[in-house]
């Protein structure tokens, strides 16, 4: 962190008043909203399969439209924050989600995959706005060495939404599903699409509650006490370093970083929305499967645990991505030549694995930008498209091989976030 950055903060906590939490109550708020919506795609995927009759392909298209808008939206984002500041882009953020939340309704109503798209779309573009402003802010705010400790108490924060909001929304669109589909195939078209529809429908009272908080948490948002943070100026050091720098093309170490963060997310989605469906394949029953994800995610919360114990005063973040890579490469290989429940409790463990990969990655990928720190949060943030392009080559291979063998798909991934975990982030000449 900068020594400006760091008086900058120090007159913004002064001027919010005497609560010196209250900036990472709400940005933990906030992480707990993105939890909520990201993992709801979890159970979107093989409940839009059933109710759109869908090809694993076709589904995981869910996850595409979702994640690609961060590769579309990042760099007008960051363009957005410019002008607004973190607080008012935060708010312009939630109030885009509720947008993509509602267009869930005339999607419902019609049955319509493409309108369904779009709303993901328009949600994702909402969420890219908001990690925009939000990662940045809570790895300022305060020592960086620390700062993989700060993520990870949002990584927790997202990771409980993400756990309770699948849930809540799987018991709702998934009941009774394992005898629809059972019955489907023995229905006249007639009676089928009249069981789809009412499949279909079953997913629009939960989006107008979803729509309905994000409006309420973007005016709180923007009536509440939360600084600003100048990240438009450099301390002594970074200037000089950066005197002659004209582009975030010329920080390596942040280029590189993109890319892991790109095949982090990759195999993180993979990991928590593709379990569910990967079950089914298994042979366990979608009343059952629907669980399955939160405990992908109940196991990122342990290594978030670890993080917050074990970071900087046991293991430097850099040590702690070495070895989540580590882990990623033998669990993924473990779900491949395992069967049954073993093999998706091997995915869910793939949690463990990821946990701590944003929480290093960010802060060894954006150090000594000075003030190119927006810009080169924008280009992170694009990095999260890895989560939209290799679900959608998991489910091609899926049905061209199968669910399982897939998987081979994660082993590259977790090799090149090693690379950078060991000496990717090190690099600072062109």
């Amino acid at each position: 962190m900068t020594k400006v950055a760091s008086s900058a903060n120090d007159k913004a906590v002064q001027a919010g008043g005497s609560n010196f939490l209250s900036p990472i109550v709400i940005i933990g708020i906030l992480f707990f909203i993105f939890g909520s919506v990201t993992w709801l795609n979890s159970v979107l995927i093989p409940y839009l399969k059933i109710a759109c009759e869908l090809t694993n392909f076709e589904s995981y298209l869910v996850a595409f439209a979702f994640y690609i808008s961060y590769l579309v939206m990042a760099i007008p984002s960051a363009w957005v924050l410019k002008k607004t500041g973190f607080k008012k882009g935060m708010a312009a953020g939630l109030a885009i989600m509720a947008v993509g939340a509602l267009i869930f309704i005339p999607a419902a109503l019609s049955r319509t995959y493409i309108i369904f798209l779009i709303g993901l779309f328009v949600q994702g573009t909402g969420l890219a706005l908001l990690q925009t402003a939000s990662n940045p802010y809570i790895t300022i705010l305060g020592p960086a060495e620390s700062a993989a400790k700060r993520i990870s108490i949002m990584g927790i924060c997202n990771k409980i939404g993400g756990i309770l909001a699948p849930i809540a929304l799987g018991a709702i669109v998934f009941l009774d599903a394992d005898a629809l589909v059972k019955q489907l195939d023995t229905m006249s078209l007639q009676e089928r699409a009249m069981e789809l529809d009412a499949l279909a429908h079953r997913v629009i009272s939960p989006y107008i509650v979803v729509a309905v908080a994000l409006v309420i948490l973007a005016v709180l948002v923007l009536l509440s006490s939360l600084p600003e943070v100048d990240t438009e100026q450099e301390d002594e050091t970074v200037a000089a370093a950066n005197t002659n720098k004209t582009s975030i093309m010329q920080f390596p170490h942040l280029l590189l970083g993109a890319m892991a963060l790109f095949l982090y997310v990759g195999v993180e989605v993979m990991a928590g929305d593709t379990i569910i469906s990967y079950g089914a394949a298994q042979g366990i029953s979608l009343s059952t499967a629907k669980f399955f994800t939160s405990f992908t995610l109940g196991a990122m919360i342990v290594g978030y645990l670890i993080g917050i114990v074990a970071i900087p005063k046991f293991i430097r973040q850099e040590k702690a991505l070495q070895v989540s890579a580590i882990l990623g490469v033998l669990f993924a290989v473990g779900a491949i030549f395992t069967e049954g429940y073993t093999s998706v409790l091997f995915i869910a463990l793939l949690g463990l694995a990821n946990s701590l990969m944003w929480p290093a990655i960010w802060p060894l990928a954006i150090a000594d930008l000075g003030r190119f720190t927006k810009i080169g949060s924008s280009l992170l943030i694009m990095g999260i498209a890895g989560g939209a392009i290799l679900p959608l080559i998991y489910g091609s291979l899926a049905d061209a091989i199968d669910a399982q063998q897939a998987y081979w798909i994660m082993v590259p991934c977790y090799l090149f976030i090693l690379y950078f975990a060991a000496a990717g982030h090190k690099v600072r000449t062109k």
